[in-house]
C-alpha cells in the first residue's frame, strides 16, 4: 500500500490548487474566431477555459475554471518564441508549477513537461507522425487534418494520447491511461497551447 500513495505525493507536487482534473479523458475544442478554448470532462462539464492573449509581445494564455475563477496561466519565457519555454503558474499560489519545454525541428513536435526548479523531466509529449508534422509548419492547408501525439512519462512509457478531430474548429481529445506520476494539468494545457502555436 505504500507504493500508491508515494505515487501520489509525487503528483501532487505538481497539481494546481485552483482546479481538480481527476477524470482520464477530456476534450479540448478551440472556438472558431480566434485562439479560445473549452476543456470539458467525460461528462462534458466544462472544468477550464482558456484564451491567449492577443497583441502581447510575450505569449500568455489564462485559463479559469468552469466557474469562471483564475485557474492558472502558461506564459513564453521568450519574446515571439517559435521554440522556448512556457511556464505554468499557478493563479492560486503564483508558484510555478511546470515548464514547458518545446523542442522544436522540421520533423517533429516534441514537448517536454519539466520541473521548473530541477528542470528534470516529468513526462513528453511527442507528435506521432513526422512527416505530416513536418508539412504541417511547411503547408498551411495540412492544418486541415488534425494532429495526433503521444504522451510519455519519465520514464519514457506510454502514459496517454492527445488526438486531433476533424471539425471546423480545432478539437482534440486529452485521454490519461496512466497518470501515478503525470501532472494532468500540464498535460491538458499543452494540448492548447500546442494547437494555438501549430495555427501562427
Amino acid at each position: 500500500m505504500s507504493q500508491p500513495s508515494g505515487f501520489e505525493s509525487e503528483s501532487s507536487a505538481y497539481d494546481i490548487s485552483t482546479v481538480n482534473l481527476d477524470d482520464d479523458r477530456y476534450e479540448v475544442t478551440q472556438s472558431v474566431v480566434r485562439n479560445k478554448y473549452a476543456v470539458r470532462d467525460s461528462a462534458g462539464n466544462v472544468v477550464l477555459r482558456g484564451k491567449q492573449k492577443m497583441f502581447k509581445l510575450k505569449e500568455e494564455f489564462p485559463f479559469v475554471t468552469g466557474d469562471d475563477d483564475d485557474a492558472f496561466s502558461v506564459k513564453a519565457g521568450g519574446i515571439m518564441d517559435i521554440a522556448g519555454n512556457y511556464a505554468i503558474t499557478d493563479a492560486g499560489t503564483g508558484e510555478e508549477v511546470v515548464v514547458l519545454d518545446e523542442d522544436y525541428s522540421l520533423l517533429a513536435e516534441n514537448w517536454t513537461i519539466r520541473d521548473p526548479d530541477t528542470g528534470e523531466a516529468l513526462a513528453t509529449i511527442r507528435s506521432k507522425n513526422k512527416l505530416f508534422s513536418a508539412l504541417r509548419h511547411l503547408v498551411s492547408v495540412a492544418n486541415l487534418v488534425p494532429n495526433k501525439y503521444e504522451i510519455f512519462d519519465a520514464d519514457g512509457d506510454h502514459v496517454g494520447d492527445i488526438e486531433g478531430k476533424f471539425s471546423l474548429r480545432d478539437a482534440y481529445t486529452v485521454t490519461i491511461d496512466d497518470a501515478s506520476d503525470v501532472p494532468k494539468e500540464a498535460v491538458i494545457a499543452s494540448a492548447c497551447v500546442l494547437d494555438a502555436l501549430e495555427n501562427q
